[in-house]
């Protein structure tokens, strides 16, 4: 059953993520009438938020943009720092968008935080016991109760599930601040705007899909759990 599971929101995210790259090409391709890179965009929105200590840079690869708090830098991908283009507008004023929230002090982007170094250990577990599973059945099974491993794997993936609902909030937020401030700043016009809103919403779809993949996940573990103590 998880492996049926595992396979369709494999197919629905990959359907998603192939969207979100065409999305992405199609406006990259249309430029912006002002001609700003999304360098200047970024550097631009942060100045009008008052943020003086967040530094733009430009890192290696495709949609590897993000915002990193730990040492305030904005990064964009090559094809968003030097794009002159909706696609490269919407990105950057995103990732801004998180540097608005860590200074105001957003509590779901706190949270997301906090959660990060729980998070990745949960995941590290939880493929510890994946592998064991699959290459060590007999040995993982045979020295620990399966209730123990359940509730291991239960555990783990309730911090990845929660991570990943606490994240919806802070990227839709993210985007509406992006949103808000291009179209009030005149950073884009009207078709222009148009194509950053979706750009922003398909890119936010590829966040509500692991969200219910993991949600749906820890739900069948719940379930094995349950019916298991009944017995």
């Amino acid at each position: 059953m998880i492996i049926v599971i595992a396979i369709f929101f494999m197919i629905v995210s990959f359907a998603v993520s192939s969207k979100l790259k065409s999305k992405f090409k199609k406006y990259s391709k249309i430029g912006l009438k002002n001609n700003l890179t999304g360098a200047q965009i970024a550097e631009l929105m942060l100045a009008d938020n008052g943020i003086r200590d967040v530094q733009v840079t430009s890192v290696k690869g495709h949609l590897t943009d993000h915002y990193n708090p730990m040492n305030k830098t904005v990064n964009l991908s090559e094809q968003v720092y030097y794009g002159r283009n909706a696609a490269a507008a919407a990105v950057a004023s995103h990732e801004c968008g998180h540097a608005v929230q860590h200074a105001m002090g957003y509590a779901p982007l706190k949270i997301r935080s906090a959660l990060v170094p729980i998070q990745n250990a949960s995941g590290r577990i939880l493929n510890f016991v994946v592998l064991a599973s699959i290459f060590g059945f007999g040995f993982l099974y045979g020295s620990f109760p399966t209730d123990l491993v359940l509730m291991i794997i239960i555990g783990c993936y309730s911090v990845l599930t929660l991570f990943a609902f606490i994240t919806l909030p802070v990227e839709f937020n993210a985007s509406s601040r992006a949103l808000a401030w291009v179209q009030e700043r005149n950073i884009v016009d009207a078709s222009e705007y148009k194509m950053s809103k979706d750009a922003l919403k398909w890119a936010a779809m590829t966040y509500v899909v692991a969200a219910l993949g993991s949600l749906v996940s820890l739900l069948y573990y719940v379930m094995i759990f349950l019916g298991g103590s009944r017995d």
